[in-house]
Order: C-alpha cells, then sequence, then structure tokens
C-alpha cells in the first residue's frame, strides 16, 4: 500500500504547531516563499494577488528594486549602531523628511521606534509630558497595539485583550463614529461631552488619540466634522490632538496622511507599516515644542530607527514621489469602489461599500436593518478566493468586513484579475 508523502507546507505546519506559540494567530495556512510587487507565491508554488500587503505594509510593493537596492547599500556600512550610543545621517535625514510631511502646524521634529505600538506608547508619554495631565481619550473600535498601553487605548476586547489585564489606567473611550451602523457625528460628539460630564474632566485630559481611517475596526473613515470638532475641543482645553496613521498613512488613501482629507491639523501623527517597504520602522512626528517637552533620556529603543530601515524608508520616500503613487491610489481606488458597487448590486449581503483611495471595506449583513454580521459567509468568501489566488483579510468588530490593502503599485490588470476572482467567491459563498 503507497502511502502520500506530506506536503513541504504540510510538513512546516506541524513544526510551526510544535515551536511557535499559538497566540500568533495567522490568517492564511500558507507558507510564503517570494513575492514580487503585488504578488506573493507560496512554497508550493502557488501564485496569489496580494490584497494584502503584509497588513498595509507593502504600499509601494513587495521588493521594490529601489528598497532593495538601498537597503543592500546600507548594509555595507553600518547595521547597527543605537542613535542613542551614536548618531549616523540616514536617521537625520528621514526625520527632516518626516518633518516636511507633517500635516500640523508650524515646525516640526520627529523621533523614529521599531513598531506601530512602540510609536503610539510614546506618543503618549510625549503628550503626558507636554500638558502634565495624565487621562486620555480613544476611541472604540479602534487598534492600538498589543502591548499594555496599546491594548488599553483599543477599543475591541476580543482578542486583543483576552485575559492580559489590568490595564492602563485613565484610559478613556468614546463611541467612534460609524455612520452606516447609526452612529452620526453629533451622537458620537454628545457621547464625548457626557463623557467629560461624568468620567474626565477636560483638564485632565493629556491626548485625544485617534484613527483617521479606522484599521482592524472596518475601515471607518472619521466624518470631517467630527475631526473638525475633536481638534476645537483639544485646542479650546489644551489637549493633544494625536492621529494615528499606521495604517491608513504613506499614500493609502491617496494622500501622504489620511488626515490631509480633512484639513484638520493634529498636534502629533503617529506612523508605521508602509514606511519602509517591509522592514520594521515607526515613529511619531509632531510640533516642535510638543516633541521636545520629554527630557534627554526619556524616549528611545535600542533598535528604533534602525540604519537600514532608515535608508529604505529614505527609498520609499523616493518611490511615492517619482511613481506618483499618491495619484495612483485614487486611481485604485476608483477603479476597484466601481467594481465592488456592481458585485453588491448583485449580492444583497454586502451592506456597505466604503474607502478613501485605496483604503476600501466591503461589509457583509445578513439583516440591512439589524445590521447582523454575516461571519461564515465572509469566512467562506476568504477561502474560496485564496483557492482561487487572491489573498484577502478581513476586519471589523465580528470579522464580517473585507479590507484591501493592495499594493499601490498593482497594475490594472493584477486589479481585474482580483476583482473577477472576488466576484467568482461571492457568487459561490452567497449564493
Amino acid at each position: 500500500m503507497t502511502t502520500m508523502s506530506p506536503s513541504r507546507t504540510q510538513d512546516l505546519m506541524a513544526q510551526r504547531i510544535q515551536h511557535v506559540a499559538r497566540g500568533v494567530g495567522t490568517a492564511h495556512p500558507i507558507i510564503a516563499a517570494r513575492a514580487s510587487g503585488a504578488r506573493l507565491w507560496d512554497i508550493e508554488g502557488r501564485e496569489y494577488i496580494d490584497f494584502i500587503g503584509g497588513i498595509g505594509v507593502m504600499n509601494v510593493g513587495h521588493n521594490h528594486p529601489r528598497v532593495v537596492d538601498a537597503v543592500k547599500a546600507q548594509l555595507d556600512q553600518i547595521t547597527h549602531a543605537c542613535f542613542q550610543v551614536t548618531m549616523y545621517e540616514p536617521y537625520i535625514q528621514l526625520a527632516a523628511k518626516l518633518n516636511g510631511v507633517f500635516p500640523g502646524v508650524g515646525p516640526a521634529k520627529s523621533i523614529l521606534f521599531t513598531s506601530g505600538a512602540e510609536a503610539v506608547e510614546n506618543s503618549i508619554k510625549i503628550a503626558r509630558a507636554a500638558t502634565n495631565r495624565s487621562a486620555v481619550i480613544a476611541f472604540t473600535h479602534s487598534f492600538h497595539g498589543r502591548t499594555l498601553m496599546g491594548m488599553s487605548l483599543t477599543g475591541k476586547s476580543r482578542p486583543y485583550k483576552q485575559n492580559f489585564g489590568p490595564f492602563a489606567p485613565e484610559i478613556y473611550h468614546a463611541p467612534y463614529p460609524y455612520t452606516y451602523h447609526g452612529w452620526t457625528t453629533e451622537k458620537a460628539l454628545a457621547s464625548l461631552r457626557e463623557l467629560f460630564e461624568t468620567a474626565v474632566v477636560p483638564d485632565r485630559v493629556a491626548a485625544i488619540i485617534i484613527e483617521t481611517v479606522l484599521g482592524e475596526g472596518g475601515f471607518v473613515a472619521a466624518p470631517t466634522d467630527f475631526l473638525q470638532a475633536l481638534r476645537d475641543i483639544a485646542t479650546q482645553h489644551g489637549i493633544m490632538l494625536i492621529v494615528d496613521e499606521i495604517q491608513c498613512g504613506f499614500g493609502r488613501t491617496g494622500r501622504h496622511y489620511a488626515i490631509e482629507h480633512s484639513g484638520v491639523k493634529p498636534d502629533m501623527v503617529v506612523f508605521a507599516k508602509s514606511v519602509a517597504g517591509g522592514l520594521p520602522i515607526s515613529g511619531v512626528t509632531g510640533r516642535s515644542d510638543v516633541m521636545d517637552a520629554p527630557e534627554p533620556g526619556g524616549l528611545g529603543g535600542t533598535y528604533a530607527g534602525n540604519p537600514l530601515a532608515c535608508a529604505a524608508a529614505l527609498a520609499v520616500f523616493d518611490i511615492m514621489e517619482d511613481e506618483k503613487l499618491l495619484a495612483r491610489s485614487e486611481q485604485i481606488g476608483q477603479r476597484l469602489m466601481t467594481a465592488f458597487r456592481d458585485i453588491q448590486a448583485l449580492h444583497p449581503l454586502i451592506g456597505d461599500v466604503r474607502g478613501v483611495g485605496a483604503m476600501i471595506g466591503v461589509e457583509f449583513v445578513l439583516d440591512h436593518e439589524t445590521h447582523a454580521p454575516a461571519v461564515a459567509q465572509v469566512n467562506r468568501i476568504v477561502e474560496i478566493a485564496r483557492e482561487n489566488g487572491l489573498l484577502l483579510l478581513k476586519a471589523g468588530m465580528y470579522g464580517n468586513v473585507i479590507r484591501v490593502l493592495v499594493p499601490l503599485v498593482a497594475t490594472d490588470r493584477d486589479l481585474d484579475e482580483a476583482m473577477t476572482i472576488f466576484q467568482l467567491a461571492c457568487t459561490e459563498a452567497l449564493t
């Protein structure tokens, strides 16, 4: 009797179960081998159109030659020094670039870190130092990371908070305006005012932190009038307004930062993900007077602003300008929104199609009045799409939103092929 030998994927999956902590979730049961542009290949040789991009990290595409060349060149110079020990030019050059695109008012300064959560955590430290206050207001449906502060700020309990408490004190949550679910700007602001009356007075609040477009929360854009109201409240009470642009920044919405669509000027912006084309780097840019509030030694990190990641990020700035990726983001968004809405017309379970630039969310519901989430159907769509060569990722409080994070270098052929697969998956899963 002949027995089938396990595939390389099956063998590595078994090793993963044995050697990797189960707390690390993985969306797809495949093992990546290589990637280029908007496509990825697994170790079995299967090809996929990548609509995930490492969860919004690959805006300039996988293995962009200019990023690769910049990192290779830096490898021959210095790979690590720790900026707190000795400075190096790429860190200073990158800070200058970041300051030049700061969407706030006046002279800006930047500090670099490694992960998005680390940058969020330090933005709160800076706000507390600048205001000599401790309270922070975040929003429901938000995601700000998996550190203690990140979890405390995050407005979603599962799977991020589990039994990991107690959490950081003096963190308060207000409703995020989510019009499709009835949370208008007016209702959200009324709840915020009630929070000030019942839980924390404004003059004890150091910062208001908000995702300009919800990431994990379902790709919901904060309305301009809501952001403007937050700016007015923050200015009136001496509160720092921090925008978390980790997932929606660096060209994803057709602007360098999504907050630019509103014209609202934040005090600080937090960034990460697509900054360095796949290398780990993050940071905070803000008003110079705010950023200089902590004393020397209060901020930093051993690997923060690593020279290789700084070199990659400098290349990303050039790529975005030379390849006109901000305009391309808007073109991608228009093409995909049209395609998604055409598919929505065929499938009543698609309740909402929304987006800014190439940051698009498709929400599936069982009922258009209650908006009951169509979780099982979305799971099936993701599975069928993968089987046919398209990688999708869920979002939203219940995992019933398909989110688009396709690299901005994707060709029209990539997009059209992906939409054909998506329509096929919807037809099979929803009918």
